[in-house]
């Protein structure tokens, strides 16, 4: 899962009213995690081998979310085993029965957690940290949490339910993060956002919350179809829409509430 920005958000002028530590605990799991995966030594040096590439797919596939046995609630009868072999076609995985049981609704949740590259993972973090904050001070540490999850539950199962076949492990917080964008679309509107145009050389630019997300969801919409990307098939558009929808559906009936811990108050002025 990855974003693809016509506009690189830095930072937003969003004031807060308390330090949003579950934000920074939920950047630092997913650093910490992205460290012990095989996959970062392995970008670090910068040569893969196919043993390499096989254990990493191992480990994908045990901990990620596929999308057919997320809907048949199954485990996998084969697996990749970690070890390469040479086959006419050349260097390949072996498979074998699973040495490990798998559930597959809480692979969503670990999915949420990992990675497939650096660029992968600090694009995500830098995302969540510019506008989960904000979700997290207006819910609570608790509230926010579920709603972290909610929606990359939503995103996952939703993905599934566009390609139910597919058997591609699906890793990366996008979805969650997606749903965390939505609602702050909903609650945060006005919003000013600072970002960068990569137009020749990285301009500043300061536009409203509705005119950044909107246009990034837009263009998740449009790369769901398949059409405009030659990626489309390495990243998850469909669950990166089906989060921000449910975050965005969730936004609305916070909006109307006060904010947690401020009686009355509808949020931080604009």
């Amino acid at each position: 899962m990855g974003y693809p920005w016509c506009v690189i958000p830095v930072h937003d002028v969003n004031p807060l009213r308390r330090t949003p530590w579950l934000t920074y605990a939920l950047v630092a799991a997913n650093v910490v995690v992205f460290l012990l995966m095989p996959s970062a030594a392995h970008t670090l040096v910068g040569h893969t081998s196919a043993a390499q590439l096989c254990d990493l797919q191992a480990f994908v596939e045990r901990w990620g979310a596929v999308p057919r046995e997320l809907l048949r609630n199954q485990e996998p009868a084969l697996v990749p085993t970690g070890r390469a072999v040479l086959t006419p076609q050349g260097a390949g995985c072996l498979l074998g029965p699973p040495g490990y049981a798998k559930s597959p609704v809480l692979s969503v949740l670990t999915a949420m957690f990992l990675h497939s590259s650096w660029t992968h993972l600090l694009g995500n973090m830098l995302f969540l940290a510019i506008f989960g904050n904000n979700i997290e001070d207006r819910l609570g540490r608790v509230r926010f949490l579920l709603f972290y999850l909610v929606c990359g539950y939503a995103a996952g199962y939703g993905f599934a339910l566009t390609d139910p076949s597919s058997t591609q492990p699906l890793v990366g917080a996008s979805g969650a993060i997606a749903g965390v964008l939505g609602a702050y679309l909903v609650i945060y509107p006005r919003a000013r956002v600072w970002g960068l145009i990569p137009v020749l050389f990285f301009l500043p630019l300061r536009v409203p919350a509705w005119l950044m997300l909107g246009m990034w969801f837009v263009l998740q919409a449009f790369y769901a179809t398949g059409y405009g990307t030659a990626q489309a098939g390495s990243v998850a558009y469909a669950a990166h829409v089906a989060g921000f929808l449910v975050g965005a559906l969730l936004g609305f009936t916070l909006r109307r509430r006060p904010a947690r811990g401020a009686p009355g108050r509808a949020g931080p002025a604009r």
